[in-house]
C-alpha cells in the first residue's frame, strides 16, 4: 500500500501561485498512492493568498477521478448568501471504504493568539485482506495549550477505537445503523502536527500507552534509526518561514503495523507547497 501525506496550503507553491493540477501533478509522479492524506484544503475562502478557487474538493475530486475524495472541515462557516467557508483536510483513496469519522478536535479559549477550529478526519479502508484505520489532521499552530489537547485527544481516540476492537458492539435484532463496523487496533495517523520532534506535542504522541493500547512509532524514525528528522517545512519558501528548515509533519503507525513499513521519505525536491510530501510504503 501507498500512502501520501501533504499540507498543501490550498495549493499554493513557492511561487506564490495556487495550481492543483501542480499538487496532483507531483502526486502522482511520487507514487500510484493508494491513499493520499491532505492537510488546507479550502472551500470559499478565496481570499487567502494567491487567490484559490471556491470549491477546492470539487476541483480535487475531479483531478482525481478514480478516486474516492472525502472532505472533513474544521472551519465550516457560510458567506451571507449561504454558501460554505471552509477548511480542513481530505483523504482521497482508491481502496474500499468502510465508515468515516469527523473528530471535531479541541478548542479550549486562548485569547492571547490566532487560533481555528480542527478537525481529525478518519476512513476506515480495506486493505487487501485486512482493515485499517488512516487518520488525517492537522493540529494549532500558535496555540500551545490548544495542540496540547487536541493531542490528547486523538491519543484517547486511539484508545477507544482499539477497545471497540477488542470488544466490539452488539448489533440490534435486524440491520441498520446499530449494527456495528468493525474497528481494527491497525492505523496510520499522519498530518501537519505544527510540533518539532522536540515538542511537547511530538513526544506525548509517541509516548508509550503503556497497556494493552497499540503505541504510535513514527514510520520516518523507524526507517531512518539514529538520523535526525528529515525536514518537512522552509525548504523553499522563505517569506513565510526564514528559518532553517524543520520537521513538523509526520506518518505515525501503530505496533502491530510496524513490520509492515518499507519506506518512509519525505520528498524534498518539490516547492509546490510551504511543506514537504511524506511518502509511506507498507506490506499489506
Amino acid at each position: 500500500m501507498e500512502l501520501i501525506s501533504w499540507n498543501i496550503q490550498w495549493g499554493r507553491g513557492a511561487d506564490g501561485k495556487v495550481d492543483l493540477a501542480r499538487i496532483v501533478d507531483t502526486l502522482r509522479g511520487m507514487a500510484d498512492a493508494d491513499v493520499l492524506c491532505l492537510q488546507e484544503i479550502t472551500r470559499g475562502f478565496s481570499d487567502l493568498a494567491g487567490h484559490p478557487g471556491p470549491d477546492q474538493v470539487a476541483e480535487l475530486s475531479a483531478l482525481l477521478p478514480d478516486y474516492q475524495v472525502i472532505f472533513a472541515p474544521g472551519v465550516d462557516r457560510t458567506h451571507r448568501d449561504g454558501s460554505p467557508r471552509q477548511f480542513g483536510n481530505v483523504i482521497a483513496t482508491r481502496l474500499p471504504v468502510r465508515e468515516i469519522f469527523r473528530h471535531a478536535l479541541p478548542w479550549p479559549a486562548d485569547p492571547d493568539v490566532a487560533s481555528m477550529p480542527r478537525v481529525a478526519l478518519e476512513v476506515t479502508v480495506q486493505a487487501g485482506s485486512r482493515l485499517l484505520r488512516i487518520i488525517c489532521t492537522h493540529l494549532e499552530y500558535y496555540s500551545t495549550s490548544q495542540r496540547a489537547a487536541q493531542t490528547e485527544a486523538l491519543r484517547d481516540w486511539h484508545v477507544q477505537a482499539c477497545d471497540h476492537a477488542r470488544h466490539p458492539g452488539r448489533s440490534e435484532n435486524r440491520p441498520g445503523p446499530f449494527t456495528p463496523e468493525p474497528r481494527p487496533s491497525e492505523a496510520i495517523l499522519c498530518g501537519d502536527f505544527n510540533s518539532r520532534p522536540e515538542d511537547g506535542a511530538y513526544l506525548r504522541m509517541v509516548e508509550t500507552y503503556g497497556g494493552v493500547t497499540p503505541d504510535w512509532h513514527d514510520a520516518w524514525i523507524h526507517m531512518h534509526p539514529g538520523q535526525p528528522h528529515a525536514p518537512t517545512c522552509a525548504l523553499f519558501d522563505k517569506e513565510q518561514w526564514p528559518e532553517p528548515p524543520f520537521a513538523c509533519d509526520f506518518v505515525f503507525v501503530t505496533d502491530d503495523l510496524l513490520g509492515n513499513v518499507r519506506r518512509c521519505e519525505v520528498n524534498d525536491r518539490t516547492d509546490a507547497s510551504d511543506h514537504q510530501p511524506i511518502h509511506l510504503t507498507m506490506d499489506l
